[in-house]
Parts: structure tokens; C-alpha cells; sequence
């Protein structure tokens, strides 16, 4: 069954002509990790604010499940964004209880233990470091349980070490809870690390260029011998995949 099935013709702004988003088909599984990778300004994040539903174009059929009935069907959905986005004047609890009825705010101090916060509940982010704010996101983005997770190069900006305990967090929680996973980034070691499946994409008007398996076997290694060998294959056989073109 698939949780997530994307149909775009065209997807282009007010004040320009110019079609960001060409045609794009693909669906994503229940409980698939797909990863995208393209080059610059190929509309990656377009892409997923129009899989969120905070973008539409009139030419566009995403839809939920496999089923007509979209909004009932529509999965409990996570957004992971490029920063963290916490409001500065909410403590780390308090962002997390926004996203909550009343309810629920019981199960926030175990979902922070698990993301290594467990006593930073009244702190403010400003006193947190920038991996600690992540860290945040992850718990907010994970608080509503949700059946799909989309991140925009939510570890960009980090260093490696960092990178790499957020990832194992990522591979974690999602593993615990059954969660389908549209992950952007323009780290092909990073695509191939945590995905099932990556989707290239080309430059505007991007469509999806090729697709590929990660036929490797879990758990993986950070530039492991086998990644690395995988990752060497693959850019052998296309070497521009990563510049948008298939040649």
C-alpha cells in the first residue's frame, strides 16, 4: 500500500513564468525511507511543501493511501525543516506542547529523554547549542506520532559528529515506530546511509531523473567500505547524476 502518491504537471510562481517543478510522478510505500537529492534551487523544498500541503499548484494530484478519499485519509504528518524554528520565548517543553492538546502533554518529558534532553525542559533555545535545538525539532516533529515525516536537510549546518548522533536518532525513532519518511539532501553518503530508495532530481523544470534501490543490508556505516563502494558504482555509472543530468 502506498502512503504517499505525488502527480505533478507544473509548478511555477506568480512573478515568474518559469516552471520550478516539471512533470513528477512517484509514490512512496508505508514505511519506505526515500530520500531526494538534486542540484541547487531544483525545487526539493518546493516539493515538500507541496507534499505538506503549505504549497499547491492547480496542476497537482497528491494524494494519501490508495484511496479518492484524500483529506480521510490524510496521515498524521511531521516536518522537519532546515532550522529548527523553536520560538525563542517558549521553553523547549513549551515548543513541544504547542504541537499537543492538553491531553498529551504527559508523554513529553519520555519523548525528550529519548532525544537525549531529558533535563533541558525548561530551558530556553537560546541556551541551547545548535545540535540541542535539532534535537528539539526532532522531539516536536515526533510528539504527534506522525505516519509520515518529511525533513529538509535538517543536518546541513552541523558538524560531522553531530550529524552523525541526529541521524542515529532519526534511524531510531523511525525504526521504533513504523514511520514513512521523505528525507531532502544534497549529501549522496548521507541519501544512501539512511534510505531505502533515492529519487534524483534534475535541474528546472525538475522531474525525477532516476531512481535507485539502496540494495545494502542494515544497520549501514557512515562511509563504510561497502557504502562507499556502492556510492563509486553509481557515480561511475552516471557521473553527472548529482549535477541533474542523466546522460
Amino acid at each position: 500500500m502506498s502512503e504517499v502518491n505525488v502527480a505533478i504537471e507544473e509548478k511555477h510562481y506568480l512573478n515568474n513564468h518559469n516552471p520550478v517543478l516539471g512533470q513528477l510522478k512517484f509514490n512512496v510505500k508505508n514505511g519506505e525511507f526515500v530520500a531526494i537529492i538534486g542540484p541547487s534551487g531544483c525545487g526539493k523544498t518546493t516539493l515538500l511543501n507541496m507534499i505538506s500541503g503549505l504549497e499547491s499548484s492547480v496542476e497537482q494530484q497528491i494524494t494519501y493511501g490508495d484511496t479518492s478519499d484524500n483529506e480521510k485519509h490524510k496521515p498524521h504528518l511531521g516536518y522537519i525543516f532546515q532550522q529548527p524554528r523553536l520560538m525563542p520565548w517558549l521553553t523547549v517543553r513549551e515548543n513541544i506542547e504547542l504541537v499537543l492538546p492538553t491531553s498529551q502533554h504527559y508523554g513529553i518529558a519520555e519523548l525528550l529523554a529519548q532525544v537525549g534532553l531529558a533535563n533541558q525542559g525548561e530551558y530556553y533555545p537560546r541556551q541551547l547549542s545548535g545540535g540541542m535545538q535539532r534535537r528539539v525539532s526532532i522531539a516536536r516533529a515526533f510528539a504527534t506520532n506522525p505516519k509520515l515525516l518529511l525533513l529538509d536537510e535538517p543536518f546541513n549546518s552541523l558538524d560531522a559528529p553531530t550529524a552523525n548522533r541526529l541521524r542515529l536518532l532519526l534511524i531510531d525513532l523511525c525504526k521504533q515506530r513504523g514511520t514513512t519518511v521523505i528525507f531532502v539532501t544534497h549529501d549522496l553518503s548521507e541519501a544512501i546511509y539512511l534510505a531505502d530508495r533515492i529519487l534524483f532530481m534534475s535541474n528546472p523544470p525538475s522531474t525525477v531523473i532516476h531512481q535507485t534501490l539502496v540494495k545494502l543490508p542494515r544497520p549501514r556505516k557512515e562511509s563504510g567500505a561497502l557504502e562507499l563502494a556502492w556510492q563509486a558504482q553509481l557515480m561511475t555509472r552516471f557521473p553527472g547524476l548529482l549535477a541533474g543530468k542523466i546522460d
